[in-house]
C-alpha cells in the first residue's frame, strides 16, 4: 500500500506536545543497534504472530539516516515464550533491553491518505514493521483526530499545512469528528493496535526512542511484594524503575511486572507515584474502583508517608517549609520565601543520624553518580514525614538546605554551586537583587543550568512506610539500599 505523508515534526518540535523529548539534530547522531522489547505483559502478545524463521534481521533506512538491527532465534512462533520463576516473560525474538537510552526522538505526522496505522508509520518514517509494532505495544504512538495548533515559531509553509487540514470546510466532511469541538478533536489518545485505520487528517505522534528501564529485567519481583489483598497490592518498588510507566513506555513498569509476577489477569493500576530513582512502598490497585477510592484518601489527606533520606550533610530536625515553582518541568525550583502562585512544600524531619558513607561497591551496584561532593566519610540518614506531596519535593528541599541526597546528580551540582558561589540560587538565602525582569530571567536560567541530569538508577531516598485510615493499614519496605 502506498501512502503519502506530511511531517509536522518541524512545526511541533518546539511545542508543548514535543515537550522536553524533542532533539532537533537527531539525524546527525550515530545510533547503535536498537531493540525494544525484552518481555511484554500479555502472554498472548500479538507481536509473536509472525511464524517465519528469523536468524538475523537487519533493516537499514538510509533515507533518514536511521538504522535498526534486531537479532532473533530460529523457529520463533506464537508459542515461543515462557514464564520464568520470577514472573518474567522470556522472548527469543528480540534482543535484551539496551543498557542505555538512545537520544530522544519524537516525530509528528498528519495522515494524508487513509490506511492501517502500522503501514502508514513504517512508510512515513522508514521504520521496520516489527519495530513499529513494538512502539505501539509500548504505548509510544498517539493520535488525535485533528492536528494541534502549531507554535508561533512555525514557518508560513508549516502554518499553511495546518490551516489546510483544519479548514472548517475540510473538517465538516469528516464524520469522525461530527458533534465534537475542534479542541475535543485535538485531544490525543494512545494507538493500541497496529491494524487500526487512520483517516486522512489524523495527527500522529511517534516516540521513536522510548525511555527504557533495563533494571526491570534484573529484579526478583515476587520478593518485592509486601502485601496482597482483594483490593490492592503493596510493592517495595526498586530504584531505577517507573511505578506506572512513562508517556512512551507503559510496558517496563512496576505495575506491569508485578501483575505478571502475581499471575493476575487484570493489570494492576497506579494509585500514586514516587520518583524513578526512589525505592520503597507503593500501592497498586486491583480495580478501577479501588484506584478511585485510594485517590480519594490521598485528597482527604488520610494517607501518611514516611521516608528515609540519605543526605550528604546534616539536616535540622523539625518542619522545613519552601515554595515550589508551579512549572511541570525538572529541575523543580524552590524558594525559602513566599512567592505568589508557588506551591507550599512542607516536610518534617523526625530524626537525623550520622552513618558511614556508602561503600564503593554499593555505589557501583546502584550506579550512583559522584557529583563532586568533597566530604565522603559520613552521610546523614533522616527520617522524614512528608506533609505535602510534590514531585521531587524531598530532593529539592534538602538540596536548598545544602544537604542534597547522596547520588542526586540533578540537585547536588546546584547545591555545590551555591556553596561555592553564594548567591547563585536566585531563591536562596543569599539571593542577589535583580534590577529588571531580563536580569532576573537570565539569573533563573543560569541557576537551572547548574542542575545536572536525572539519576540513572538510585538516590538516597526510600519510601519506607505507607499507612492510611489512621494506621488501620500500615506497610513497611525492606532495608534501604545503602544499609
Amino acid at each position: 500500500m502506498i501512502f503519502s505523508s506530511v511531517s509536522l515534526t518541524p512545526i511541533l518540535s518546539n511545542s508543548w506536545i514535543a515537550s522536553r523529548l524533542w532533539t532537533p539534530n537527531w539525524r546527525n547522531g550515530v545510533f547503535s543497534s536498537l531493540t525494544l522489547v525484552h518481555t511484554f505483559a500479555s502472554s498472548g502478545s500479538r507481536l509473536l504472530k509472525n511464524k517465519n524463521h528469523y536468524k538475523r534481521l537487519v533493516l537499514s533506512c538510509c533515507s533518514r539516516s536511521f538504522s535498526c538491527q534486531a537479532t532473533a532465534l530460529s523457529h520463533t512462533n506464537s508459542n515461543s515464550h515462557a514464564v520464568s520463576s520470577n514472573g518474567q516473560l522470556s522472548y527469543g525474538r528480540l534482543l535484551p533491553c539496551p543498557l542505555e537510552n538512545s537520544p530522544p526522538r519524537v516525530e509528528h505526522l498528519v495522515v494524508t491518505k487513509e490506511g492501517p496505522v502500522l503501514e502508514y508509520i513504517c512508510k512515513a518514517l522508514d521504520l521496520p514493521p516489527l519495530y513499529v509494532e513494538d512502539l505501539i505495544q509500548f504505548g509510544a504512538v498517539y493520535y488525535a483526530l485533528v492536528c494541534p495548533k502549531p507554535p508561533p515559531t512555525a514557518s508560513p509553509e508549516q502554518i499553511k499545512v495546518y490551516e489546510e487540514v483544519t479548514d472548517p470546510s475540510v473538517l465538516r466532511k469528516r464524520a469522525s469528528i461530527k458533534g465534537k469541538t475542534v479542541r475535543e478533536a485535538q485531544k490525543t489518545f494512545r494507538v493500541t493496535r497496529p491494524d487500526e485505520i487512520v483517516e486522512a487528517g489524523t495527527y500522529l505522534r511517534v516516540h521513536v526512542h522510548p525511555k527504557r528501564f533495563p533494571r526491570c529485567y534484573h529484579i526478583d519481583w515476587k520478593s518485592r511484594i509486601v502485601a496482597v489483598t482483594d483490593n490492592y497490592v503493596v510493592l517495595d518498588k526498586p530504584a531505577g524503575t517507573s511505578v506506572g510507566g512513562t508517556t512512551d513506555n507503559i510496558e517496563e513498569s512496576c505495575a506491569t511486572f508485578a501483575t505478571r509476577a502475581l499471575g493476575f489477569s487484570a493489570p494492576l493500576q497506579t494509585t500514586h507515584q514516587i520518583d524513578n530513582c526512589t525505592e520503597g512502598c507503593v500501592v497498586l490497585a486491583r480495580s478501577k474502583e479501588y484506584c478511585s477510592v485510594f485517590h480519594g484518601k490521598i485528597r482527604e489527606k488520610k494517607v501518611k508517608k514516611l521516608y528515609l533520606a540519605l543526605a550528604a550533610a546534616p539536616v535540622p530536625v523539625g518542619i522545613l517549609t519552601h515554595y515550589m515553582r508551579p512549572i511541570n518541568m525538572a529541575p523543580r525550583l524552590v524558594s525559602e520565601d513566599f512567592v505568589k502562585g508557588w506551591l507550599l512544600c512542607q516536610l518534617e524531619v523526625l530524626e537525623c543520624k550520622r552513618i558511614p558513607w556508602p561503600r564503593s561497591e554499593i555505589q557501583s551496584r546502584y550506579n550512583l553518580a559522584d557529583c563532586g561532593w568533597a566530604l565522603k566519610d559520613f552521610a546523614y540518614e533522616c527520617q522524614i514525614n512528608l506533609l505535602t506531596g510534590r514531585t521531587h519535593q524531598i530532593r529539592a528541599q534538602l538540596a536548598a538546605c545544602s544537604a542534597p541526597l547522596v547520588g542526586d546528580s540533578m540537585y547536588m551540582p546546584a547545591a555545590i554551586a551555591e556553596m561555592v558561589s553564594p548567591g547563585s540560587n536566585p531563591f536562596g538565602k543569599n539571593k542577589k537583587l535583580c534590577t529588571n525582569e531580563n536580569d532576573r530571567s537570565l539569573t533563573i536560567d543560569e541557576w537551572i543550568a547548574q542542575h545536572g541530569k536525572e539519576p540513572s538508577v538510585a538516590v538516597g531516598l526510600q519510601a519506607c512506610q505507607i499507612s492510611w485510615d489512621d494506621g488501620k493499614h500500615c506497610y513497611g519496605a525492606g532495608s534501604p539500599w545503602w544499609r
